[in-house]
C-alpha cells in the first residue's frame, strides 16, 4: 500500500498509507488533512492545491492545460503546484510528499 506525505501549513509532517487507485484529494480531503476537494475532483476548483516536492515532479508529471486554467485560481502557487484531485496513488508514488500551500 502507497503512502503520501503531507506537510501541513504549520511544518508538521502526517504520513498516509492509501489504496492505489485513490487521489491526493481523496486522501487529504478524508484523513483531515486540510484539503477540501469542494468540486468533488471534477476539475472545477482549486480547493485541493497542493505544492509537489522537487523530488517528486518528474513522477507526478506536468500539469495538464485545464488543471493549469484551475490553478490560476489557486492562493499560494508555486513553480511545482498541482490540484490534489489529478494526481492518483499508485505504487510508484510510494513515499510522495506534498505540501499544503499557504492561504493568505
Amino acid at each position: 500500500m502507497p503512502s503520501v506525505i503531507f506537510v501541513k501549513r504549520d511544518g508538521s509532517e502526517v504520513t498516509i498509507e492509501a489504496d492505489a487507485g485513490l487521489s491526493v484529494m481523496e486522501i487529504g480531503r478524508d484523513n483531515g488533512i486540510g484539503l477540501e476537494g469542494t468540486c468533488g475532483g471534477s476539475l472545477s476548483c482549486a480547493t485541493c492545491h497542493v505544492v509537489v516536492d522537487e523530488a517528486w515532479v518528474e513522477k507526478t508529471g506536468a500539469p495538464s492545460a485545464d488543471e493549469e486554467d484551475m490553478l490560476d485560481l489557486a492562493f499560494g502557487l508555486e513553480d511545482t503546484s498541482r490540484l490534489g484531485c489529478q494526481i492518483k496513488m499508485t505504487d510508484d508514488l510510494d513515499g510522495l510528499k506534498l505540501r499544503l500551500p499557504d492561504d493568505d
